[in-house]
């Protein structure tokens, strides 16, 4: 009969009813015991409390099951002594066996030996009700505590054997060494659940030790760090002792596994998160050199405690804890499957509710920072911040959920803290728990479930609105949190731990725009909303990259956060723009400044119209002092006006047919204003030309007033002056000739050169007379008398879209016009200019054509067609009616139907196929770089799409556009192959 002490849990299994789920695996375990009839468990099971406690035990967890066969020379002290003096004499055995290992095989296997049999003792005398729940977790803490210091004492020695290092205390390596193992979480708080991982991080001071010539501080810390690892949680025929998780380390994405305290405390001052502030509650030195620890601990105070938190901390604790778990209300508490730990109501919930106040109220009252739960529950009493029944309700909630806990992991020794998703399994671990059925387990469990949450959710009350969300959205650690991969995942996102990565990579500073504390802050309370936003978009994985790399081109992020969260509605343009505009998304991360626009009064309102524009343009550059300032005030004013062009057409706040108009009027306004700077920085070195007049021609899609968002300038520079060597006046007198060219250039510079504030356009003069072969800018009339003699039937066309933009004197614009116009209407052979422009189209659809549907431009049918057709009729017609002429595509087609000459049902169809192109051209222009592809472009996209030409859906739009192609394709053959015979 075996004799047990008071303490033992024998004498405590016997007074209490244990339950097993599996009796035949139970009476397998003791029969196997019995049959072993000399060996010191034999004689347990005489003993009916002893056979009932192993019965509970290995009934109810096959591992417990293999522990108590591997250990039954252990059982008869285990189960019959103080389960307290027992666990010290395994403590002690562990150290002096690893103290004695020869190698790092003998040092692991001591050392899983160790884990082995306290991890059975713990079981056995939670089981049994022998030990609280604060004993067993005091017990695996310890035991972790006790193998990190013996692992390293035991590497010290060997380095120093090696003659690496010299040690500064050769009996107990680790003291004066400067290495500190930090226990963080649980274990920090000597909570360490039954098959917990242990979370710790390696600090060092580098003058600790005396290193040899040959060995650096650093690298021998890091791999003394990843020895220690290796040593806790590599898997071996012992199995293994500790898993171990070194990422709560500052950055740990970008770190080595062991940090110097100096970097600690930069890292700590400058760039340490709230969640991080909460992880550092409970640390705690455990291993190493504690006394260095100690001193680590005592620097990160400031850190950890703050005495005074300013409203910006608040709020982002209020952020903190919303993104740990949902609001009240939500889903109701199932039993099957749920998570004792992040689940609602569940051991999470409890903790944070103890660390969120310590936060809060810990820089002032030092009663307020210890490191375990239950504790700090009870000083949350005395100090005021919560009233004894609710700390009465969370500690017996605390209390029943670790329990429940450690049986989860007692069954298979997994990390898992879920209940089983069936109702035999609920029953069985119900049994586990000490119920005689699963009724009063599932009610008590639903009752602590239910009070943890309620007690949870009132702990802020108010809370700011804008980043609310119906689900777990937590960022904070270093685990993928499941409960937001669920959520992640039904708002729609496909790869949510790229999400999270993403997410976490902003709060850990790793971009500039988040290097700043008041930044993170604001981004923790944006996050949710910002998510939100996103998942509302097509494609929002991509949306979320893309905003990524705008983010990560920010310099800063304050102002830009603040902007987002005192203007709400811009979280919805940015995420739209993300997600079916990649090339507005582009433009945005080039130009972040362009979004304050968008809070002005009037930036959804109508656009100007040419003549406000101008105004505008003239009104700022005549604040600018000088001309770089003409140049940066110029490309600050185009960036905003160009966006607000792009983001009217893309939400449908104007027409697409308006943006062409728009932007080059915008363009017009901006060349004009130009022309007085350029010229007044050539009248500065070389005076006035006596007699000089310029004009700016605009040619191509300037010309015609049909521009898109991506339009380069197409330019003539024409000027004249009196006399054939005219001279200016200034102290550095140059010719005409020379002047305007000059003054061409300085123009070209103001609009393309790149300034602090970006370049403006890119600008073209190759439809110049003589194309590269000629002079920058032209005199009138050589102009004249190029297109009256030399003139190519392909520059005919093209002066067919000039139009006048600039001009020093309305003189000088009627002239230029003038000689537009004679040009134009000369008369031309019919059949050869149609035969020219065959061959052009021809040549244009090999070199640049594909028969690709929305090939709109260079495919057959496509838009340079309908301008062929237009231009060619023009120039044929034009000799007799010169009113026919407009640079503009539709109108000119609009004037060709009035006088009959396509006929009035072809005309409205061409009419009808310039407004399609150019309003599908608009938005693609603006939302898309490259070829567009309907395979690979949201809904969003293809519904604005559908939106730009009135079409009730995109196939709708896809069936017209084939239509309208097909037309204007047979209309050019009907109207110029014809006439070219």
């Amino acid at each position: 009969m075996v004799h047990a002490d008071p303490a033992s849990p024998l004498a405590h299994a016997a007074a209490r009813q244990l339950f097993v789920a599996d009796d035949s695996h139970a009476q397998r375990t003791l029969k196997e015991l019995a049959a072993d009839a000399g060996g010191p468990a034999a004689g347990l099971l005489a003993n009916t409390d002893a056979e009932k406690l192993l019965a509970a035990c290995a009934g109810n967890a096959p591992y417990l099951a293999r522990l108590i066969q591997r250990e039954a020379l252990l059982l008869p002290d285990l189960l019959s002594q103080d389960p307290a003096a027992m666990r010290d004499r395994l403590l002690a055995g562990c150290c002096e066996a690893m103290r004695d290992a020869d190698d790092m095989a003998a040092l692991m296997r001591a050392a899983r030996v160790a884990k082995r049999r306290l991890a059975l003792l713990a079981a056995v005398a939670d089981v049994a009700g022998a030990w609280p729940l604060d004993e067993v977790t005091r017990t695996l803490s310890l035991l972790a505590d006790t193998v990190i210091e013996q692992g390293a004492c035991w590497l010290l020695r060997q380095a120093a054997a090696r003659g690496e290092i010299t040690l500064a205390d050769e009996a107990t390596p680790t003291r004066g060494s400067g290495l500190i193992v930090l226990a963080m979480g649980k274990y920090g708080a000597f909570e360490l659940n039954y098959s917990s991982d242990i979370d710790i991080i390696v600090f060092f001071e580098p003058d600790g030790l005396t290193f040899s010539e040959k060995c650096e501080p650093q690298s021998f810390f890091v791999r003394l760090t990843k020895d220690l690892v290796k040593l806790l949680q590599e898997p071996t025929g012992d199995g293994y002792v500790f898993r171990t998780d070194l990422r709560l380390r500052p950055d740990a994405g970008a770190t080595n596994v062991a940090i110097s305290a100096a970097a600690a405390e930069s890292y700590y001052e400058t760039m340490g998160q709230n969640w991080e502030r909460a992880a550092m509650i409970k640390a705690r030195p455990c291993a190493g050199d504690l006394e260095a620890g100690k001193q680590l601990m005592q620097m990160l105070t400031p850190f950890v405690w703050r005495r005074y938190l300013d409203f910006a901390a608040i709020e982002d604790i209020h952020s903190l804890k919303r993104q740990i778990h949902a609001h009240r209300g939500h889903a109701a508490i199932a039993i099957e499957g749920h998570d004792v730990k992040l689940g609602r109501g569940g051991i999470r919930e409890i903790e944070f509710f103890v660390q969120i106040q310590q936060l809060i109220g810990g820089g002032k009252t030092p009663a307020l920072r210890g490191r375990a739960t239950i504790p700090m529950l009870t000083s949350l009493v005395e100090e005021g911040w919560i009233d004894p029944a609710t700390r009465d309700d969370l500690a017996r909630a605390y209390d029943f959920l670790r329990t429940l806990e450690h049986r989860l992991q007692m069954v298979n020794d997994e990390q898992t803290h879920r209940l089983p998703k069936t109702a035999e399994g609920i029953a069985a671990i119900a049994a586990f728990m000490g119920y005689g059925d699963d009724t009063a387990f599932r009610k008590d469990l639903t009752q602590h479930l239910e009070t943890v949450q309620g007690h949870y959710a009132g702990l802020f009350e108010r809370e700011p609105t804008l980043s609310e969300e119906a689900g777990s959205l937590v960022f904070t650690g270093t685990d993928d949190d499941p409960e937001t991969l669920e959520t992640l995942a039904g708002m729609g996102f496909q790869s949510p731990s790229s999400v999270i990565a993403t997410v976490r990579k902003w709060h850990f500073g790793r971009i500039q725009a988040t290097r700043a504390a008041r930044s993170r802050e604001l981004l923790t309370k944006l996050t949710p909303a910002l998510l939100r936003a996103i998942s509302g978009v097509d494609s929002p994985d991509q949306a979320l990259s893309r905003f990524d790399r705008f983010l990560s081109g920010q310099p800063a992020g304050v102002q830009f956060f603040s902007l987002l969260y005192q203007n709400p509605a811009l979280l919805d343009l940015l995420a739209g723009i993300m997600g079916s505009a990649p090339m507005m998304a582009r433009y945005l991360a080039e130009h972040p400044n362009v979004l304050e626009a968008v809070i002005a009064a009037d930036f959804y309102g109508p656009l100007p119209d040419a003549e406000q524009r101008q105004e505008e343009v003239a009104e700022l550059l005549e604040r600018a002092d000088g001309f770089e300032q003409v140049l940066d005030l110029a490309r600050i004013y185009a960036r905003e006006q160009l966006f607000q062009i792009g983001v009217q057409v893309l939400t449908g706040t104007a027409p697409a047919r308006e943006a062409g108009p728009a932007y080059a009027d915008l363009a017009t306004a901006l060349v004009s204003g130009m022309v007085p700077a350029a010229m007044n920085e050539i009248r500065r070195d070389h005076g006035d030309l006596p007699g000089g007049e310029m004009a700016v021609i605009a040619m191509g899609k300037l010309g015609g007033r049909e521009m898109a968002a991506t339009s380069d300038l197409d330019l003539i520079v024409i000027y004249e002056f009196e006399g054939e060597a005219s001279q200016s006046n200034g102290k550095r007198s140059i010719d005409g000739t020379r002047y305007y060219t000059r003054v061409c250039q300085r123009l070209i510079s103001a609009l393309t050169v790149p300034t602090a504030e970006g370049p403006l356009y890119e600008v073209d003069l190759r439809l110049r007379p003589s194309g590269h072969a000629g002079p920058l800018a032209t005199r009138l009339r050589s102009f004249i008398k190029y297109h009256q003699e030399s003139a190519w039937t392909w520059e005919k066309l093209a002066l067919t879209r000039a139009r006048v933009i600039s001009a020093t004197s309305p003189l000088m614009q009627s002239m230029v016009d003038g000689a537009i116009r004679d040009a134009l209407c000369n008369g031309r052979d019919e059949k050869t200019l149609a035969g020219d422009v065959v061959d052009m189209r021809e040549r244009v659809y090999r070199e640049l054509g594909s028969d690709e549907l929305w090939d709109i431009k260079h495919g057959r049918g496509g838009l340079v067609d309908l301008e062929f057709i237009a231009q060619t009729l023009q120039l044929i017609h034009a000799r007799r009616n010169a009113g026919l002429l407009d640079s503009n595509t539709r109108t000119a087609l609009e004037k060709l139907t009035m006088a009959g000459i396509t006929g009035k049902g072809l005309g409205q169809q061409l009419i009808d196929a310039a407004d399609r192109y150019h309003n599908l051209t608009q938005v693609l222009r603006i939302a898309v770089s490259g070829t567009f592809v309907p395979a690979m472009a949201g809904e969003a996209l293809k519904n604005r799409l559908a939106r730009a030409v009135d079409a009730p859906s995109f196939s709708v739009v896809e069936r017209d556009l084939m239509e309208t192609k097909t037309m204007v394709n047979a209309a050019f053959a009907d109207l110029i192959e014809r006439a070219a015979g």
